[in-house]
């Protein structure tokens, strides 16, 4: 045992910082882009999870996300800011990289009541094309309304992609359940710094046992249709969205929040009233009643979080731990600027560990 120890503390002196294996618990989007953005930074990467991008598990939330970029109310400037450096990697996506699922489209959002101060309207500064739209162009039922373009991601391609980014630059993915934070510490003792990016899993692991998460349930359906090009969003008591996705030829019509519900049936009736929504907020694409062949259903388990996502550094003997978790549906509107925030975060512990 004594040799071992030995060993170890000279493999920790001799073997450089980057190239010791950052370890990331968790491949759904924070994970993985994280995963990406790390290797595209230099450091070697390697990420463990239960599921593998591509995976269909409602569990495994970031397959289902409706993953449009919308900016969010009521957060501080470091967290706009986090959901503005999200939207120019994703941008940068649309235009380059075609397998990366990620699209420009155009968005028309209905309030019901004007702007508060700490509303929404920030994301103007970040978006294309931003407007206000006249009276006569938003239902008269509305307070006012914007048009302005921006992003939709659709995960059924976006979540392979990075998969094979991951590889491609050189990371590793494993399938595996962990119980702790202890159990990778013990896979991997040549490595400095963990990434907890484990969603839901945060409340079980058990030595984070996070109260605060909790599973919310979200069921959306999909409308196959050639109108996919226009994104609705109502911002107000009737939170509902439709959601284009071009390359899948539909729209995703939402939505709902159903806090500690972890049915994998179809709610019926739900999906008769996202339909019916869909239809007020946007007639033109979606008719009263769409032909039944022509619907699928959509239900995922977000990993909420009460007070908001947790993204933090600490130190815990000599292992630096992150955590990047909890960001319910808003995934993947935070997640490149969060896996940003990591990267820097991890070349702190890399200055740290100069003699």
């Amino acid at each position: 045992m004594g040799d071992f120890i030995h060993d170890h503390e000279d493999y920790m002196v001799t073997v450089p910082f980057s190239q010791r294996p950052v370890i990331i618990l968790g491949v759904g989007i924070i994970g993985c882009a994280a995963a990406r953005q790390l290797l595209l930074s230099g450091f070697h990467v390697v990420v463990v999870a239960e599921f593998l991008p591509g995976d269909q598990d409602i569990f495994y939330a970031s397959a289902w996300a409706g993953a449009a970029w919308h900016a969010a109310g009521g957060i501080s400037h470091e967290y706009r800011c986090l959901q503005a450096v999200t939207h120019r990697h994703l941008s940068k996506m649309a235009q380059e990289e075609a397998e990366s699922g990620v699209c420009l489209v155009n968005a028309r959002e209905y309030l019901e009541q004007a702007p508060s101060e700490n509303s929404s309207l920030w994301g103007k500064s970040v978006v294309s094309n931003f407007r206000e739209l006249k009276p006569g162009e938003y239902p008269s039922s509305f307070n006012c309304g914007w048009s302005y373009d921006t992003l939709v991601t659709d995960p059924t391609r976006h979540m392979p992609y990075l998969g094979k980014q991951i590889t491609a630059l050189g990371g590793q993915i494993i399938r595996k359940r962990v119980e702790s934070l202890q159990e990778l510490y013990d896979m991997f003792p040549e490595s400095s710094v963990f990434i907890n990016a484990s969603g839901l899993g945060s409340r079980t692991l058990k030595d984070v046992q996070d109260e605060r998460c909790f599973p919310e349930r979200g069921q959306n359906v999909f409308y196959r249709t050639d109108e996919c090009r226009q994104m609705y969003f109502r911002n107000g008591k009737e939170y509902t969205y439709v959601i284009p996705r071009p390359l899948s030829q539909g729209v995703v019509l939402g939505g709902v929040r159903q806090q500690e519900n972890l049915s994998p049936e179809v709610g019926m009736d739900i999906a008769r009233d996202e339909i019916a929504r869909a239809h007020r907020l946007a007639p033109d694409i979606v008719p009263e009643n769409p032909p039944e062949h022509s619907l699928s259903y959509i239900i995922g388990i977000r990993p909420s979080r009460q007070g908001g996502f947790r993204l933090d550094s600490e130190q815990i003997g000599r292992r630096t731990v992150l955590s990047a978790y909890g960001f319910g549906g808003g995934g993947y509107a935070f997640s490149y600027g969060v896996a940003d925030a990591l990267v820097k975060m991890v070349e702190t512990a890399e200055c740290e560990h100069i003699l």
